[in-house]
């Protein structure tokens, strides 16, 4: 099988078209929540002062 840039995509597309969209609305989710932490933790660390 060649790998396709974008073929993960398509296929959860059209996973999520015959399952729903509970699987890949889960997993959006998660994404976005460790990705917020991760932002957060990113900025908020430039504030910490060594002194």
């Amino acid at each position: 099988m060649e790998h396709v840039p974008g073929s993960w995509f398509t296929e959860a597309a059209s996973a999520a078209q015959q399952q729903g969209a509970g699987n890949l609305l889960r997993v959006v989710l998660i994404v976005m929540v460790v990705g917020s932490v991760l932002a957060a933790w990113f900025l908020l660390r430039g504030y910490k002062r060594d002194d």
